[in-house]
């Protein structure tokens, strides 16, 4: 989607919709009144989220759309995003090409945060659709973003742009199907990020077998496709040797839950069990792209869990990087094997500053937060402030889970020194303390994101049906507002 920023009197492109972003208790007012009896005989306020389609006056545009922002005291950048991206997609099949927001406030960081919700909304994974009907396909191709000053709102937009993009890197990465997007690709993809500026080293499963992964390359021992460990680096510090920040993913390509088998239903959204890789991988990329003045680390732990002769099995024990026995009691708690190794790898090689880890994790956290809230679990005070407070502005809410002490004990194994479950009770606890085990004194925060990496139906105008991306905006927010020079 191309964006472009204008005054709020240049003239409208052919085939455009004006889209007029109005205050709730002021829509009578817009365009001097143009449109307050066609507002008066509907129920439209302008209340946040609403929107009035209505048929343009002779020698106007050829369609006009009320779109309400709420009260004028609360118009903040968010409400200009989601505005914009209520707009686009009110009118995105209508047959149009091109769209004009109108925003009532258009300082160059609301007419940006505009841009960037369009962008965010006009995202479509549609490349495997071959006989769809034109009219339910987009026709919209570019908008026009409102701002008083254009060219100060193209320069707050650029590294929203960077940011768009690589929010929609993660979403395709999730999207793809398990046949296409399987261990190696997926570390091939990240590869590709090379051309950013980062650097990107993939190891395979003889040199995790030498390393002593054996919890992460368990979790692969049923699949032929062979697992890989991504490293992603970008140093943009002054200082190219100064200590890094860093950030672990969770990316298991499909997840039959190997012998402990999944059931049936539903079981086609286990592609999206690489959704915290995803969002890591998403995170370097728009790190790189708007050249963050930060040293970090991105560790993606890439497997396929199926269930053949070779699989592991519930009862096995196995040996981590760490040292560690691991006792495998379910063979579907397997993202935490695999973080157990990429975590003590990462903090062992590069000693960084603090390590998130990021994982679709628990079926528990759907149940105690529901779809749209992201579990944190941490050792650290203060990491937990910065990422639930970005996490806020961001629109990407988390909410902080206890890890009580007397839990630790439901991990201990009888013959080994962990097991890998904790039963039903507390499972997204007893998960994050499993993998605590794994952190060497390094401050830690762990985001349960198993219900908010993908949505359907969805119910945030940024965010179309399926991959969502979670993760991405909140982590860069947090790296530049507390991390970079």
């Amino acid at each position: 989607m191309e964006i472009e920023f204008v005054v709020a009197d240049a003239p409208l492109p052919e085939k455009a919709v004006l889209a007029i972003v109005v205050f709730e208790g002021e829509a009578a007012k817009a365009e001097g009144g143009a449109y307050a009896a066609a507002i008066a005989a509907s129920r439209f306020t302008g209340a946040k989220g609403q929107t009035l389609d209505l048929l343009a006056p002779a020698g106007g545009p050829g369609r006009v759309l009320l779109v309400g922002a709420g009260k004028a005291e609360a118009f903040d950048e968010m409400a200009a995003e989601n505005a914009a991206a209520g707009a686009y997609g009110a009118v995105k099949a209508t047959g149009f090409t091109a769209l004009r927001v109108k925003l009532p406030a258009a300082s160059a960081e609301l007419s940006a945060r505009a841009g960037l919700g369009v962008r965010l909304a006009a995202y479509r994974f549609d490349k495997y659709r071959t006989k769809e009907p034109a009219e339910k396909k987009p026709s919209l191709t570019a908008a026009q973003i409102t701002a008083e000053t254009p060219e100060a709102a193209l320069a707050a937009f650029a590294p929203l742009a960077a940011l768009a993009d690589a929010v929609s890197f993660s979403r395709d990465l999730v999207s793809e199907p398990p046949n296409v997007l399987y261990p190696v690709e997926f570390a091939r993809r990240v590869k590709e990020l090379e051309r950013l500026g980062l650097e990107v080293e993939i190891l395979g499963e003889p040199e995790m077998f030498k390393l002593g992964m054996g919890s992460l390359l368990g979790v692969g021992q049923g699949s032929i496709r062979e697992s890989q460990l991504a490293v992603i680096r970008w140093n943009g510090a002054k200082d190219k040797d100064a200590q890094p920040i860093a950030f672990v993913g969770k990316g298991v390509c499909f997840d039959t839950g190997g012998i402990s088998i999944k059931p049936a239903d539903g079981m086609e959204h286990m592609k999206t069990d690489m959704g915290g890789a995803a969002a890591v991988a998403g995170l370097m990329h728009v790190l790189a792209a708007r050249k963050a003045k930060v040293n970090a680390v991105g560790i993606l732990g890439i497997v396929e869990n199926m269930p053949d002769g070779n699989a592991q099995r519930p009862g096995d024990v196995v040996t981590s990087m760490s040292g560690q026995t691991i006792e495998i009691i379910n063979t579907d708690a397997e993202g935490r094997l695999v973080l157990a190794d990429a975590i003590w790898y990462c903090q062992e090689r590069f000693k960084p500053k603090f390590m998130v880890d990021l994982a679709t994790l628990t079926g528990a956290i759907i149940i105690a937060l529901g779809d749209d809230i992201g579990g944190l679990f941490s050792n650290n005070d203060e990491l937990s402030d910065n990422l639930l407070a970005s996490a806020k502005t961001e629109n990407e809410p988390l909410w902080r889970m206890p890890m009580p002490a007397q839990y630790d004990k439901n991990i201990d194994s009888v013959i080994a020194d962990v097991k890998n479950t904790g039963g039903r009770a507390g499972g997204s606890i007893t998960a994050a303390m499993f993998i605590q085990r794994f952190v060497n004194g390094v401050p830690w925060a762990h985001l349960d994101i198993a219900g908010a990496a993908w949505k359907k139906p969805s119910t945030v105008p940024t965010i179309p049906d399926g991959a969502t991306g979670f993760g991405v905006r909140l982590l860069n927010r947090m790296v530049a507002e507390h991390y970079e020079e």
